[in-house]
Formats: structure tokens, sequence, C-alpha cells
């Protein structure tokens, strides 16, 4: 199952949980905007337009406009909520110049999901892979996951399909700054606030408030994820992989253990795995097992992550490492394990494998990396596994922190940021439990219903249910 297909399941069961009615889930579901053809937003007339209405809307409609791309219909005291955006042609097209003085195209997007708690939030990534579905589920699951972490924001994402080690240093930067240039009147401070997600990093989110600025001025909440020296906030690089220590240990709190003398498997290496394994080998938790693109490795007594850290970077992945036995990618998931946590791709546990995994806890540090055929299997065999929506959102609720410290313009020392996450990331399973408790449902869902809940609440209070 797909991650879009997933995560629409979770939601329906979120919302029968909740006994929602039909208008407001369709309401609460269907993308908020899917900005797919920027370059051409100019009003025209016309009769041919595919009909795929998104969003219920008001019998006293007057006229439609029709929109390159999107029909838009005007409604009496029309709020954005109330524009509806039907895709009729293809995705965006950015053309740069390389550095051989050729030009190439590459496409872009951008879903916007919900916006009833506040300015859309989400990562903008660059791979060559891009999958449209897949955005559209990752920018509803940033609706979920922003609620649960009871954070004032909404869910987005976007992409650009190209592959960024491909494009040298200035090719990227000319490509950031044609996909800004045609999405700057749609982010923004209080509507959209993009983040580095793969392929991205703080650089990228640099060229985007530089040429932001160049439209609107200068406001470096525009973006999160931003170097430090431009209002990046201190501690948002390890901000996932500590939100994930966090959402660990409040799980084993509960079941009266510790991260010490817990031994783990951290499937994937890269910003979140990788400070996720220092964190917890610092607590005094035993990684046995790491993987990566360049392969995988065991250790029964223990890896030595500072080591692993540095070999990493030397020798630009795990391969290789002299600390530890090669092993078999495959075999990372099954490997014998306290707890496992998924830190890679979406999709990986699934029902070929669940059988065979041998982990007490599953803590989803990587998006969507359970299918909802695994889950069943998993709970049958006990398995306890801690949700995505909620295990990975340190580095969301950290770039809330930035965003709160851009506007206030007071920045925070390091352990601030860390104290507050700490917060938050412990209230929020103490959230999570509650309505779990309320529903005698599992973690999975008691974490569904609680972000949908709230954002079901923030449409109803803002009078814009159907």
């Amino acid at each position: 199952m797909n991650a879009l297909a997933a995560t629409n399941r979770n939601f329906k069961l979120a919302s029968r949980i909740l006994g929602l009615d039909s208008k407001l889930e369709k309401s609460l579901l269907i993308p908020f905007r899917e900005i797919k053809q920027f370059e051409s937003l100019i009003p025209f007339w016309g009769n041919k337009v595919k009909e795929r209405l998104v969003r219920s809307f008001r019998a006293s409609a007057k006229f439609v406009d029709m929109v390159a791309g999107y029909c838009l219909l005007k409604l009496p005291f029309l709020s954005l909520r109330e524009v509806i955006y039907i895709e009729v042609y293809p995705a965006i097209e950015c053309t740069i110049p390389k550095d051989d003085g050729t030009l190439a195209s590459f496409v872009g997007f951008r879903v916007q999901h919900d916006n009833a708690r506040g300015p859309m939030k989400g990562g903008i990534r660059y791979h060559p892979e891009v999958d449209p579905d897949e955005v559209n589920a990752l920018a509803q699951l940033m609706t979920w996951k922003t609620a649960v972490a009871n954070i004032p924001y909404g869910g987005a994402k976007g992409g650009i399909g190209c592959d960024p080690g491909q494009l040298s240093l200035s090719e990227l930067e000319r490509l950031t700054r044609v996909f800004t240039q045609k999405i700057h009147d749609l982010i923004g401070v209080s509507t959209d606030v993009p983040a580095p997600d793969m392929g991205t990093n703080a650089q990228t989110m640099a060229w985007i408030l530089d040429e932001y600025a160049k439209f609107h001025g200068y406001s470096p909440a525009v973006v999160t994820g931003k170097p430090i020296d431009l209002g990046g906030s201190l501690g948002r690089e390890a901000a996932t992989g500590r939100g994930v220590l966090f959402a660990t240990e409040a799980l084993l709190n509960e079941h009266g253990k510790s991260i010490a003398g817990q031994r783990f498997v951290v499937q994937g290496f890269g910003n979140v795995g990788s400070w996720a394994a220092q964190l917890i080998s610092e607590k005094g938790g035993k990684v046995v097992a790491v993987s990566d693109i360049s392969g995988a490795i065991k250790n029964g007594k223990g890896i030595d992550i500072p080591s692993l850290l540095k070999h990493s970077v030397a020798n630009r992945g795990i391969k290789g490492f002299s600390g530890a036995d090669p092993i078999d990618p495959n075999s990372i998931l099954v490997e014998d394990c306290d707890i496992l946590i998924p830190a890679a791709l979406g999709g990986v546990i699934n029902r070929e494998n669940a059988n065979e995994i041998k982990a007490k806890f599953i803590v989803e540090a990587a998006n969507h990396p359970t299918d909802p055929e695994a889950d069943e299997i998993l709970s049958k065999k006990g398995v306890t596994i801690l949700p995505d929506i909620y295990a990975n959102s340190g580095g969301a609720t950290v770039s809330y922190f930035e965003w709160v410290q851009n506007i206030q313009g007071f920045m925070w020392d390091e352990e601030k940021v860390n104290n507050e996450l700490r917060t938050y990331m412990t209230n929020g399973f103490k959230d999570v439990k509650e309505m779990c408790r309320t529903h005698n449902c599992d973690l999975r869902m008691g974490a569904f219903t609680l972000g949908v809940n709230r954002v079901a609440r923030a449409t109803v209070l803002r009078g814009w249910e159907a």
C-alpha cells in the first residue's frame, strides 16, 4: 500500500473513531491547494474543465472563474478555505542554464493541505523520483503531525524532480531561485513556511530566503532550517533525532524501562538515524546494528557510534567500518534487538518481513515506514509501534521554535531549545496515551485521533465546516 493510501486509511479510521460527519471528514481530507502549475495563473474564460471538485462549497456560489490549470470558485465573503483548485495542466517547469551553457528543465510542485490551525508547514525535497502521491500523503501527514505536537501549523510538502548529486552548487542555487520566483506569492511567514527535506539543506533555505526577500523584503521566518547566521535555531540539526530519543524514553518509561541497557537497531544513518544513534549511545543504549545506503554492519556487543560517525563522514558511508561485521542490508530489520528504529525510507516494514521482526518496540523515525498490513501482523505479535506522526515530530517542533524566535527577533540558547523540545515530546506522548485510553486503540490510532480531532475542532470553530 502506497503512502497516500495508507495515510488516507489511517485518517478514515481515526474519523470513524471520533464520529466525524462525512462532510467534515471530506473537508479535512482534501488538500487546500495543490500547486502544480505556477507560471500561468492568469484568469481567462473557458468551457473545457476537468470537473473534479475537491472541496464542498456553498450553494450560494455566484459564478466560476477559470484559471489556467485550476477551477476557481468565487463565493460571497470568500475566504482562502473556499477556493477550489482543480489540476488540469502539467506541473511547473523550472528551466535553468547549466554550467556548460546548455539549458535544463525540471518539474516542481507544492501541496498545501490544511491551514485551520495556522500557517502550512512542510519540507521541500530534491529527488529524481519525486512522487506526487507520496508528497500529497506527506503534506497530509504534516497536518496531523503538527496537531499531535500541538504546534500552530497545518501541513504542506513540495519538491523538484532532480538529482542534486548530479548538479553543481551553482546549478542548485539557480534552480532553487527559479523555483522560489514561481512560488513566492504562495509561501509566507503566516501562509506557508517551507523547510529542508530529502536532498535539500540549510543552504537551500538560505537561497529561498534571499530570493523571497527580493519580492517581499527580509523575512527570516519565511523558512526554517536556515543557517544559524541567517536566523536558524541552535539545536535544529539534531532536532528530529533528539525528538526520537525523547519519544523512546517516554515509551520505555510507560513500560518501566529506560534507554540504558536496551539493544537498538537503526535502519538509516542519515541525519535522523545518526543523531538518534549518537544520543541513544550517550544515554547507555547499545546500538547493535546499523545500515545506510552503502551497506549494513552488526556488533552484538555494541557499535562504537562516535567512531562510526567519523568513519561515515570520511568514507561517505558506514561500509568498511572495522568495529563491526558486515551483514546483508536486507536483514537489518529482522536483526535481534529490543528496539527497532527505521529511519530511512517509507514502506520498509511490510507483510513480507513483519513476521520475522524480533524487536519488542518499533520507533518510527522515518515517514510511513510500516505498511498497514504489517501493522496488523505486528500487533498480533505484541509489538508496540510508536507512530511516525509523533515519534519524528521533533524536527517540526524545533522548526516552530525557530519561527517563533525569528518573529520575536530574540534567539534562544541550545539548552532552552532542547528543554522545550523535551517538554513538547513528553506532553505529546501523554496526550496520545490519553486518546488511546479514551478510544481503546493502539498508539497509531491514538496519535491520529488526537491530530484529526484537533484539526476538526479548529475547522468547526473557524466556521469552515461544510
